[in-house]
């Protein structure tokens, strides 16, 4: 399959990096730890400088990568890394729920998952319906629901913390060339772009899904369901014992004396 290698493999693509950067600005501070791995080529182009873990490790099939490897088994210890970020990964690989896996392997206890990807409810879906753009970049590969992303990291014992859209784009129209982008420079978004991200906030052509990986309690709690009842036995008497009612019919009853 045709995969993405820089970003300007794809349509808008330093417009996508400049919005994506800016998304993650705000969590880079929040995550703390020693490892964070970077999967996929357009991962480790991302700028995170201003993240709190020191060590950024990219993971890849390409002679760049600071690891060339397969992301569907990744050569890293269990339980070895704070953080993982994947930019457009799930989307152009045969097995995505089995690098999800590769993740949670990976991935320490309370540890963060980034996720972006293309949203198929959204202006950008369009060029998955025009033959003219079935082979190009991003339409060739597979549009994932959001919503589909979430439930395979909550199979995995995640906790979703964010789930966010952005570029309300089409993406139609530079297939294969860069728009010349600056990053000084204001970019102006048009009127119909800021119509549906006020009427349609869910529609953005990209999304960002924030997990954290749960700790499993290491105390199993018993279902009280399935706790047996007590077997309570009878109280044993002090030494007295009643009469029974046919006893106490048979018993003479006396008189009262006169004196």
């Amino acid at each position: 399959m045709l995969k993405p290698h820089i970003w300007q493999d794809l349509p808008f693509g330093e417009l996508l990096q400049a919005e994506i950067e800016a998304k993650l600005a705000p969590w880079w501070p929040r995550i703390f730890g020693y490892h964070l791995l970077k999967a996929g080529a357009l991962s480790s182009q991302l700028n995170s400088l201003h993240c709190n873990i020191a060590r950024h490790f990219s993971v890849y099939d390409g002679a760049d990568a600071s690891i060339q490897a397969d992301p569907h088994h990744l050569p890293v210890q269990q339980s070895a890394i704070d953080a993982v970020l994947s930019c457009f990964l799930l989307e152009f690989e045969s097995d995505p729920y089995q690098i999800l896996r590769e993740f949670d392997r990976v991935l320490i206890s309370s540890g963060y998952i980034f996720i972006v990807g293309f949203n198929p409810i959204s202006p950008a879906f369009i060029g998955k319906i025009l033959p003219k753009y079935q082979t190009q970049l991003p339409w060739n590969g597979q549009f994932f629901m959001p919503s589909r992303v979430k439930d395979w990291l909550g199979l995995l014992g995640y906790q979703v913390l964010a789930d966010e859209r952005l570029m309300y784009h089409s993406l139609l129209g530079q297939s294969g060339v860069n728009m010349p982008y600056q990053a000084n420079k204001p970019q102006q978004t048009p009127w119909w772009q800021k119509s549906i991200a006020n009427w349609l906030p869910s529609t953005g052509s990209v999304y960002l899904i924030v997990a954290r990986k749960m700790t499993t309690p290491l105390t199993p709690i018993k279902d009280k369901s399935k706790l047996k009842a007590p077997n309570w036995s009878t109280a044993p008497t002090a030494g007295r014992t009643g009469l029974t009612h046919t006893q106490r019919i048979k018993k003479p009853l006396l008189k009262p004396t006169k004196y």
